[in-house]
């Protein structure tokens, strides 16, 4: 199994204190809990392309977000190829998205030092990679029809290119999961369709297995399988 959840729960912490009247304040509530994810129990295998759907606030990126380590949840558990990822110190969780996890952000997080070349690239040189690296990379930019923009940087990038130069980043290290926040949120439909494509093959032909957050009801009828979250909770 590629990715296994169990019993997931995750709280935030509000604290009310110092807040205006009417956002807690009133009531007299200091430090509180927002419960926002409950109960999540899910599997999915290797080479699955699920997608993860529902309304804004429901919880699908803060779930994204434990899948791959970024964040630790209240309560339960995630195993990613059977490796507990919950109790790993912070420098072994970065060690293991290295060799198995490709994660796209909603906000890019590209670095504005980093052409667009030098930040696909950096995941694979972070891994040790060899003088192949800069060949894959020029080709995955290509993939994603940015051949031309390769020793741009992103603050010369609009919104739609900086998110395919982040899809390509993730695909670098050739990771056996990708999970993507949003991967088409901010493409126009051409674009769209080529970062689709590039997701299916993927998918496909490598085997990689897909976990993608969307709102986007053309690009989920391709996944094989559909989660939705309603308020916190699998439908």
């Amino acid at each position: 199994m590629m990715l296994e959840v169990r019993g997931l729960d995750k709280d935030f912490v509000i604290d009310w204190r110092g807040a205006p009247r009417g956002f807690g304040r009133a009531t007299g509530l200091g430090a509180g809990r927002l419960p926002v994810l409950r109960g999540i129990d899910l599997q999915i295998a290797a080479g699955e392309f699920v997608a993860i759907m529902g309304a804004s606030g429901s919880g699908k990126s803060t779930l994204l977000g434990l899948m791959a380590g970024l964040d630790a949840p209240t309560r339960g558990s995630v195993r990613v190829e059977g490796e507990e990822i919950t109790t790993l110190s912070e420098d072994a969780m970065a060690e293991l998205r290295g060799r198995k996890i490709g994660y796209v952000f909603q906000s890019f997080q590209l670095l504005p030092t980093l052409n667009a070349e030098e930040n696909v690239l950096l995941p694979f040189e972070l891994a040790g990679g060899g003088a192949e690296g800069r060949a894959r990379a020029r080709a995955l930019l290509s993939a994603v029809g940015l051949s031309a923009r390769r020793e741009h940087y992103p603050v010369q990038l609009s919104g739609g290119e900086q998110q395919r130069v982040a899809l390509a980043r993730a695909f670098m290290p050739q990771p056996p999961l990708i999970l993507a926040d949003e991967p088409t949120g901010n493409l126009d439909s051409a674009n769209g369709q080529q970062v689709l494509e590039l997701l299916l093959d993927l998918n496909r032909q490598q085997g990689a297995t897909l976990v993608l957050v969307t709102h986007d009801p053309l690009l989920a009828k391709h996944a094989g399988r559909v989660i939705t979250l309603v308020d916190g909770r699998i439908a």
